[in-house]
């Protein structure tokens, strides 16, 4: 497409239809764990090092209210299913509650309809056991390691290979076990382009999940990032935190390189994003709030480097803004304006319509999808968009313990002006960092939004359905790689050549 047919493109995207697209854009998806909003320097992050997501911020749209889950699985049951995590069963990060509805349509068996082939590299965490895994669910190439977190393990069958670790990893490589050399980052981006560099010549589109097991805990970063915090006095795991995020920029940065390297930049969406909010253990700070600023080190100047949390409430593992607002890039060059901010709420609900949209895929009705296209804010400077309601709720009760006694207690809804948590009610446009409560002055919004919330738990109750379930007795991870090794043994990974 050249200029002009571009610029025409532009002009009457109201009307047109993704199909005027020779061939539907690629797509890939980098999503890291734990970040957060705020450790990015192009969001007012006063002393981390990220210039190649600063670059993108400045070359793409920003979704600047984009909202993930409270924590890891259920914020990757929304993307893959449009829909809230707790209509597919979704409401923990272990003890089978992890594991996506095997009935729910998952995003890439929905581009399938438009001829993708897709990839999944790093953390899938929506089940350990054969029909729940990813090459069950519509993905044509499978790098990935279990449970949530690199060696992981808890009761039932939430675990990753036993004793893995973040350097020399093994990884599950489609139908087998490998072991990796070097740290585990900088394997994903090399598995992830080493598999964009095979498909980006076939005659179909491709997409790419890159789903990064860093900055999750534990905090371990490659030395030369781990040592630069420790240097300026921080404490190993905020060293480790800190030092793994940058370490994941300059991944990155070499990600962009080859794209453009390979003239892929102008069929190619790619977007930028964390799972959910900045976890508490690896940025410094005690408290789930967020809020008190606290050293950290020093700089090379003997200038204090404060804990920063972009003036929000809560971090991960809350439903307050700081608990589930998440960076959220899309740059395509040449197709979308670059330097965009759109404020408007948005939410991992709306990245498989969004998708679809791109794609030219019409989403069939009885998907019943929850999320929203997109595509209208990117493309339309004052689109017709309706307000809407978001639902938050941290979940996570006990093995067995009853849900509905859980129903009024940690629970968000938010639209576009009002956050709602629990009985308190915040202004976020007035006062984003929620200082004020300001219920007593609104009652009716206040009983609008848990009106709305009561029908929304009503409704999705009867669908928890991982909840009750026996625990599984074996670890399918460990059984698969203990096979493995006792017969053929554990091959190494052998690294493509860019």
């Amino acid at each position: 497409m050249n200029r002009l047919q571009t610029l025409i493109f532009l002009l009457l995207s109201c009307s047109l239809s993704f199909t005027a697209f020779a061939k539907p854009p690629n797509i890939i998806l980098v999503m890291t764990d734990d970040q957060g909003y705020a450790p990015v320097g192009a969001h007012g992050h006063p002393w981390i090092r990220t210039p190649h997501m600063d670059d993108m911020y400045q070359k793409s749209i920003r979704f600047d209210r984009f909202y993930m889950g409270s924590t890891c699985a259920p914020s990757r049951a929304g993307i893959m299913t449009g829909n809230h995590a707790i209509r597919n069963g979704v409401t923990h990060t272990i003890l089978e509650r992890e594991r996506l509805n095997l009935k729910a349509t998952t995003l890439p068996q929905v581009l399938k309809k438009a001829g993708y082939t897709s990839g999944v590299f790093g953390k899938w965490h929506l089940g350990d056991e054969d029909p729940y895994q990813p090459e069950n669910r519509g993905f044509d190439e499978v790098f990935i390691h279990g449970a949530g977190g690199i060696g992981q393990k808890y009761k039932g069958s939430c675990a990753d290979v036993p004793g893995n670790k973040y350097f020399d990893t093994v990884f599950k490589h489609n139908d087998k076990f490998v072991k990796s050399k070097g740290y585990c980052t900088d394997t994903l981006f090399l598995a992830t382009l080493g598999w964009i560099q095979k498909v980006k010549e076939e005659q179909q589109p491709f997409f790419a999940y890159l789903s990064t097991n860093a900055p999750h805990s534990p905090f371990i970063a490659p030395p030369e990032y781990q040592q630069y915090f420790e240097n300026l006095g921080f404490d190993p795991k905020p060293a480790g935190f800190y030092g793994m995020i940058e370490h994941v920029d300059e991944n990155l940065g070499r990600m962009f390189e080859k794209l453009e390297e390979w003239d892929l930049m102008e069929d190619t969406i790619v977007i930028f994003t964390s799972d959910n909010g900045m976890t508490r253990g690896g940025c410094g700070l005690t408290g789930f709030d967020g809020r008190p600023q606290i050293e950290l080190g020093k700089d090379k100047e003997g200038k204090p480097m404060m804990s920063y949390n972009a003036e929000m409430s809560g971090l991960k593992g809350t439903v307050h803004e700081g608990g589930v607002r998440a960076p959220f890039f899309v740059r395509w060059d040449g197709k979308f304006k670059e330097g965009r901010t759109i404020d408007t709420i948005a939410s991992c609900l709306d990245i498989l319509p969004t998708f679809a949209e791109l794609a030219g895929i019409d989403l069939p009705g009885e998907l019943k999808i929850e999320g929203r296209s997109l595509v209208p804010l990117m493309f339309e400077e004052n689109p017709k968009w309706e307000d809407r309601y978001l639902f938050e709720h941290v979940t996570r009760w006990g093995l067995n313990e009853n849900p509905d006694d859980y129903k009024w207690q940690k629970f968000s809804v938010r639209n576009q002006r009002y956050r709602l948590v629990e009985n308190e009610l915040f202004d976020m446009q007035k006062d984003p960092s929620q200082n004020r409560d300001i219920a007593a002055d609104h009652p009716e919004i206040v009983n609008e939004m848990k009106d709305a919330y009561e029908a929304f738990w009503d409704e999705v109750r009867p669908l928890m359905i991982n909840d009750g379930v026996p625990l599984s007795e074996t670890h399918p991870f460990h059984e698969h790689y203990h096979k493995q090794n006792d017969s053929t043994g554990i091959p190494d990974w052998v690294p493509p050549t860019l």
